[in-house]
């Protein structure tokens, strides 16, 4: 991926939002931009994977319900006041709600048509209204091939920052069949996110190598264990060194497993290197350059210095990411999460990484400008 150097005169942005989730409010208005045959099929079952654990308090949060009743993250003009003003945030980058999933439909062809419905959908109904919204092209990741030719269709739209795909799969992300995916995104210089929520449901497969958790709470708490098969495989099958500009984003799946990860996989590489004879570095340095991590659900230690050890033990200053996971139920304050965390980088968190990794250099016109919440060291 290419970067650009901001100038001087340019006002950057203070807050980017790396994880916030837009709602289809109907489903009737997707119907538009989808082929006909499906329209019943989507009516019926939407993205068409199923399963999940049942959350005694509900995903989203309760104040964000839409003032005509519609569902929390589904009106662009509400969430502009209820979430970018109320908190000054200049950029947000759009995740999608309940339909990331369409990967794991068994059927790859309908899995395609709904990706690029979806895709169309939100560039109209979402990125043309306000400049402070940024989207991510949904790919069908059962489909590489089809997903790189929607990459390089959706890419052409400057509104579009990030490639997503559901971290939920039948496969590791390493693996050789999803290299094209990762082509089309360096190709057109775009970082590839994956988000949790998909585990254990539709094709998938079981969400623990010992099967399935009795209740939402085992399964929310073991999440990132699935983040660190994919960062793994990533780096082992030698991923970054065939794809040296691609950058990949681990959106909500916490920082404190990257250190433990880090440490075995150095540790590993140095009596195994020859079934991997394709690194040149040692595992912990390709994560440090190409993976990014989002901030909630950050882990919140009971002694607050030792945040900023566990930051520092990932060494990836660079690479970490305000994220409010607005409207869900564990939304984080941009006021009061960071607090723990030493200033300087907390502003890196705040704007800077993601405005570097995005490229969004300039604050946009329409912006309500924001007063400081970096508060004192």
């Amino acid at each position: 991926m290419t970067t650009e150097t901001p100038t001087p005169n340019q006002s950057k942005p203070r807050i980017i939002d790396a994880d916030v989730h837009n709602a289809i409010a109907k489903a009737q208005d997707i119907l538009p931009y989808l082929p006909k045959v499906w329209h019943e099929q989507w009516l019926a079952v939407g993205p068409g994977y199923s399963g999940g654990w049942y959350s005694p308090i509900g995903v989203m949060r309760k104040d964000a319900k839409q003032p005509n009743g519609g569902m929390p993250g589904s009106d662009p003009h509400f969430m502009l006041k209820h979430h970018f003003e109320k908190w000054g945030i200049d950029y947000g980058i759009l995740t999608g709600s309940g339909v990331l999933g369409v990967s794991l439909n068994p059927d790859p062809d309908y899995g395609n048509a709904v990706m690029s419905a979806y895709n169309d959908w939100l560039v109209d109904h979402w990125l043309s209204v306000s400049p402070v919204f940024k989207g991510s092209i949904l790919i069908n990741h059962a489909d590489p091939l089809a997903s790189a030719k929607e990459i390089d269709r959706m890419a052409k739209n400057k509104n579009m920052v990030q490639i997503i795909m559901c971290s939920g799969s039948r496969m590791l992300y390493g693996q050789r069949f999803f290299h094209p995916i990762y082509e089309a995104a360096e190709r057109n210089g775009l970082p590839v996110a994956v988000h949790p929520g998909t585990e254990g449901r539709g094709i998938a497969g079981a969400p623990t190598p010992s099967g399935y958790p009795t209740k939402y709470i085992e399964w929310h708490n073991i999440l990132p264990t699935n983040y660190m098969a994919h960062v793994n495989s990533l780096v082992c099958e030698g991923v970054f060194e065939k794809f040296p500009g691609l950058k990949f984003v681990a959106i909500e799946g916490g920082i404190a497993w990257a250190p433990h990860l880090m440490w075995r996989m150095d540790k590993n590489y140095k009596a195994l290197r020859d079934q991997v004879p394709w690194l040149k570095r040692l595992p912990s340095e390709y994560i440090r350059q190409h993976v990014y991590f989002t901030t909630q659900p950050i882990e919140e230690p009971d002694r607050p210095d030792q945040m900023n050890q566990i930051l520092d033990m990932v060494g990836a200053d660079n690479n970490i990411m305000f994220s409010s996971d607005y409207p869900h139920w564990d939304f984080d304050n941009p006021k009061v999460v960071l607090q723990p965390i030493r200033k300087e980088l907390r502003q890196k968190i705040l704007c800077d990484n993601a405005m570097n990794l995005y490229r969004l250099f300039e604050r946009p016109q329409s912006a309500v400008l924001p007063t400081s919440i970096l508060g004192e060291a």
